[in-house]
Formats: C-alpha cells, sequence, structure tokens
C-alpha cells in the first residue's frame, strides 16, 4: 500500500497531515492512486482539486479524524 499524504494547514491555524488513500474510491478517484497524478492538485476554492474535477470538501478534510502523528 502506497500512502497518500497531504499537509493541510486551514485559516484557523489548524495543521494536519492526513493519508487519503483509503479515501480513493470511486471512478472520479481511481487516476489518484498513481502518485505523480496524485501530486498534481491545487487550491481551489478552498480545497484541493485535481486535473480530472476529483475534490474533497473542506469540511470532510478539517473534520477527518484519522491523522497522522
Amino acid at each position: 500500500m502506497t500512502l497518500r499524504i497531504i499537509k493541510l494547514k486551514f485559516n484557523d491555524g489548524l495543521e494536519k497531515r492526513i493519508d487519503l488513500e483509503k479515501e480513493l474510491y470511486g471512478e472520479i478517484f481511481e487516476p489518484l492512486k498513481n502518485m505523480d497524478y496524485f501530486k498534481n492538485f491545487r487550491l481551489n476554492h478552498f480545497t484541493i482539486e485535481w486535473p480530472n474535477g476529483a475534490d474533497f470538501a473542506p469540511e470532510f478534510l478539517y473534520n477527518y479524524n484519522k491523522e497522522l502523528v
């Protein structure tokens, strides 16, 4: 299993490192299983988004409770 870790810093100063590997299911997230594609995200309207339109709601990322330490 390859980890898909993203380090995030929110407007209120909260910082998190989360592994999204287990969240990459469904057709829209299939390309993100490729590490080179996964690294190709951008910030778009307060969340992260990939070229194919895959994204995660900012609330989901903020409340994600499987943070890495």
